[in-house]
């Protein structure tokens, strides 16, 4: 799919990556439809990339959620790709992260995306693309990790699923199992402090290479 023109709609468009990936993706002549949770930075990432419309949604509202890609597919007249970097992340040893902490980062994580997921595979037609960031963990678990891990490993399944019925439509599903990047997510963890971690990597070129296989129809991005 060639990116100049392709109809984008990137779900976490707030966030310091999925604003990268809808910048980035503006530059090189898509039209794209950011959505996210901070009302303030929303209006400002739509106006980088030049949209009038980007609807706002919670992850806990999971029929908003669903519905995202629809109205993205309604004002552009139809929808080719669909793009979720949402996340949260908490740590503490299993036996003292709290149940709250767990169903939160299970909404965030895993829930949410499937949601928007889900409405976008009736939106997006044959040949289209669907994709979300999970990230490393998904392969190398990391101790005062677990509750995290299981989100994003609960998501990796589901996209692994939706790959094998997608492949009659000839819908790529991606999966971007991302390492650990400079961005400060992990300083933003909801709970505990994070374990030592390698230096972060630029998120510069990943959102390039997620944003390139995304619309290549590519299953897997690490």
């Amino acid at each position: 799919m060639d990116v100049h023109g392709a109809r984008l709609l990137v779900v976490g468009a707030t966030g310091e990556f999925g604003g990268l990936v809808a910048a980035l993706a503006a530059d090189r002549g898509a039209r794209v439809v950011p959505a996210g949770r901070d009302a303030g930075r929303l209006a400002a990432v739509a106006r980088r990339v030049g949209s009038p419309f980007a609807p706002a949604f919670d992850a806990y509202d999971l029929d908003r959620c669903s519905a995202l890609a629809a109205l993205a597919a309604e004002h552009l007249g139809g929808l080719d790709a669909v793009l979720v970097s949402v996340g949260a992340v908490a740590f503490g040893r299993a036996e003292e992260v709290s149940a709250e902490i767990e169903e939160h980062l299970m909404a965030v994580n895993a829930l949410a995306p499937i949601a928007v997921l889900r409405g976008a595979l009736r939106a997006v037609g044959r040949g289209g693309a669907v994709g979300a960031v999970t990230g490393i963990v998904v392969e190398r678990p990391t101790a005062s990790a677990g509750a995290y891990h299981a989100s994003k490993a609960a998501l990796s399944g589901w996209l692994e699923t939706v790959r094998l019925e997608q492949r009659a439509r000839a819908v790529g599903v991606l999966e971007a199992r991302l390492p650990h990047l400079a961005n400060g997510f992990a300083a933003r963890a909801l709970a505990g402090a994070p374990p030592r971690l390698p230096a972060g990597s630029d998120p510069g070129p990943w959102a390039g290479a997620v944003l390139d296989a995304l619309l290549a129809g590519a299953d897997l991005v690490r």
